[in-house]
């Protein structure tokens, strides 16, 4: 449409064409302006104290709150991503950090040995090919990085992160990823490769992060970053219009369960108390395996050079190379392949050369261990999300014949790392399944190619970032690519507006740039709604309903069952007066009302259940005879010697209490008496324990 005055036009022409004109630039303000009132500096979405300098966030409106006619939350759900992984690998592989007290120009600044020009950028040239050489300055110009193809620099800027939950994300699952083989062979690093204490690491920094983010918007709880533990907590974030971050872990020998020549490194109790420990930092799914075969199970392989290398690394870890067979079923693992890695093999000792391998065998010998189905239950027990992805088929068959025969829906693939073969049996299960941050035609197109299988399952989509993950994201279309992303455009819940986002001197395009950073992502979804259409958008937006609608059937799976009914149970002491009736422990978990443990009278006498291996607990019913505590506690115990306090009271009124408190594992649990409310002792006809 040209606003050009064309020739010979009458006056009474150039007034029609005026008015037209006004009323088009109207109509476009009210389409393209923000709704009322969002561009209030005091609206609830924006901080009262920014560091400045600091980066753009380039979006306004009110981020939309509630639930949908149904009473479903709404928004999309990023299934993937490593906030935290540049404390990973030895703390130099990923350059710059999420966020800094020192502020943008501390975070978004290069590795010290990047500098001046990359030249020893080594882990840049081995991923991306090159030389590695770049101008390593980041906060204010960004000339090269971040980028697409760039994969060791800061993707994750907390600022970037604020921008993808303007644009309409609302769950954010933060792996914590590492691998100590990778680090151990890093020529850089400062500090230790041990797996577990860079896990822990990575989950003190996000919480670290919710603090900062916090204090810019007025104190704890205020701000829209928010760590959750269970989907009550999570369905609230998400209806406050906020986002709900939860932790998983992607790492390759969790626990220390790794092996050597084919022997394992860990043993059950290993794995209760690295289960015990992530879930008590709040970690809520997690890989069993990634990259190497470890002592839990086999590993779907990656292919090409990259492939070469990592099964180096499988070797430098275990003393084996991955081992392959002929596949039983339509599944497979992804192919080998022969290319060379050269930076790699150089690791090897000397005489030892990467095997060949049969095309025709394309399956990994090892499955699901021992060790891995006891992991695979012990999860189970703690109500926490396996993901399957990484895992060999052989391991993954069992693993879905274990979640079947218990009827578990906890079962997540996040990005794309699943044979497709396995889907439906994902879904009929009740687990979630999201997609890797594709280019927007190869994104959509495998999008719709699940259609009829969301449709049968009434199930939303999700996709994986896998920011800061080492893997690559979409590259720019072109700038005359016929249906370009157009600046500014609504978000798909249509209240709020998104333009090119601006760090310091450099201002990013998808079209021109692609995904370059995870603040791109909302431009990616109005790339995707261009390509292939508002239909996968709209499915899209359904992921968070979806992914806690997974996450809640696990929580509540066996949720009624008693973990305390029939249990060894002891206690401090047992009133004795009557030969012929027991008060002995085991009575309160005889499930037998007309039976009751009695202590002595005095206070601060226990009643201690065992029960029998780590379950989640999050409920206690008591149900007291005439003789209950006035004041009382509820401890928990992983070795039935260190106990930790979860719930107390010093008001007890008798009859049936509840104590309810969020959900932290345990194998034994402890009913602590304080204070008497009679002058007879502590009387327990029945004692429940349940994880719900």
């Amino acid at each position: 449409m040209s606003l050009t005055r064309p020739p010979h036009s009458s006056p009474t022409r150039r007034r029609r064409a005026l008015a037209v004109l006004s009323l088009l630039l109207a109509t476009m303000a009210m389409l393209l302006g923000p709704a009322p009132g969002s561009a209030a500096d005091d609206g609830w979405w924006n901080p009262i104290a920014r560091p400045q300098p600091d980066s753009a966030i380039n979006v306004t409106g009110e981020p939309f709150k509630g639930t949908n006619a149904q009473g479903e939350v709404r928004g999309f759900v990023d299934a993937h991503n490593h906030l935290m992984s540049n404390e990973a690998f030895g703390g130099r592989l990923i350059c710059g950090k999420t966020f800094s007290e020192l502020g943008v120009a501390d975070a978004l600044k290069d590795c010290p040995e990047h500098y001046p020009d990359g030249s020893l950028a080594i882990f840049d040239f081995i991923t991306k090919g090159g030389d590695g050489k770049h101008d390593p300055n980041g906060w204010p110009t960004f000339k090269d990085w971040p980028a697409h193809d760039s994969l060791t620099h800061q993707q994750n800027y907390y600022a970037w992160v604020e921008r993808a939950w303007r644009g309409g994300q609302r769950v954010l699952v933060n792996d914590l990823v590492t691998n100590g083989v990778i680090c151990s062979v890093y020529f850089f690093k400062d500090r230790s490769c041990d797996e577990m204490t860079s896990i822990r690491l990575q989950a003190q920094k996000t919480y670290e992060m919710q603090a900062y983010i916090d204090k810019m918007f007025g104190g704890p709880g205020k701000g829209w970053f928010r760590i959750v533990t269970d989907t009550a907590q999570a369905r609230e974030v998400i209806e406050q219009g906020k986002l709900a971050v939860v932790l998983g872990v992607e790492t390759s020998e969790p626990f220390g369960c790794k092996q050597i020549l084919d022997i394992a490194q860990c043993d059950r109790a290993d794995i209760d108390r690295g289960l015990d420990e992530l879930h008590r930092l709040g970690v809520r799914s997690m890989f069993l395996c990634h990259k190497f075969d470890n002592a839990l199970c086999g590993v779907r392989f990656d292919s090409g050079a990259l492939g070469t290398a990592i099964n180096v690394g499988q070797f430098l870890s275990t003393g084996t190379f991955w081992k392959t067979e002929k596949c039983t079923g339509p599944q497979h693992d992804n192919p080998i392949g022969l290319a060379a890695a050269p930076a790699a093999q150089k690791e090897l000792p000397a005489g030892v050369t990467v095997p060949a391998y049969a095309s025709d065998a394309q399956c990994n010998t090892r499955g699901l261990t021992e060790l891995g189905e006891y992991a695979v239950r012990g999860m189970m027990k703690r109500k926490m999300m396996l993901e399957i992805d990484h895992m060999s088929v052989k391991a993954a068959g069992r693993a879905f014949d274990i979640l079947e025969s218990e009827s578990y829906p906890g079962v997540i693939s996040s990005h794309s790392w699943m044979d497709d073969n396995w889907t439906e049996r994902l879904y009929r299960l009740g687990g979630f399944a999201a997609q890797y941050m594709n280019g927007a035609e190869a994104f959509s197109g495998e999008a719709k190619s699940k259609d009829a299988l969301r449709e049968k399952y009434n199930v939303g989509y999700g996709y994986g970032t896998d920011m800061n993950g080492v893997g690559g994201w979409p590259g720019p279309r072109g700038a005359d690519t016929p249906n370009p992303v157009r600046y500014p455009f609504r978000t798909t819940d249509g209240g709020s507006v998104v333009d090119r986002q601006t760090t310091g001197q450099r201002s990013w395009d998808l079209n021109t740039d692609g995904a370059s950073h995870v603040g791109l992502v909302p431009d990616w979804i109005e790339d995707i709604r261009l390509v292939g259409g508002q239909g996968v958008v709209d499915d899209l937006f359904r992921g968070a309903e979806s992914y806690l609608d997974t996450w809640g059937a696990s929580e509540r799976h066996r949720a009624g069952v008693n973990l305390a009914s029939g249990r060894a149970a002891s206690a401090s002491t047992t009133e004795w007066w009557n030969p012929f009736v027991s008060y002995a422990p085991g009575r309160a978990v005889d499930g037998d009302q007309g039976t009751r443990w009695a202590s002595e009278w005095r206070d601060g006498e226990w009643l201690r259940i065992d029960l029998g291996e780590p379950q989640l607990v999050k409920r206690v019913t008591l149900d007291w005879e005439r003789a209950y505590g006035k004041a009382y506690r509820i401890e928990v115990s992983d070795d039935g010697a260190a106990w930790r306090t979860v719930w107390s009271t010093d008001a007890g009124d008798g009859g049936l209490d509840t104590a309810r408190f969020a959900g932290t594992t345990a194998r034994y649990l402890r009913v602590q008496g304080v204070q008497r409310a009679t002058d007879w002792g502590y009387s327990l006809h029945e004692v429940g324990v349940y994880s719900s």
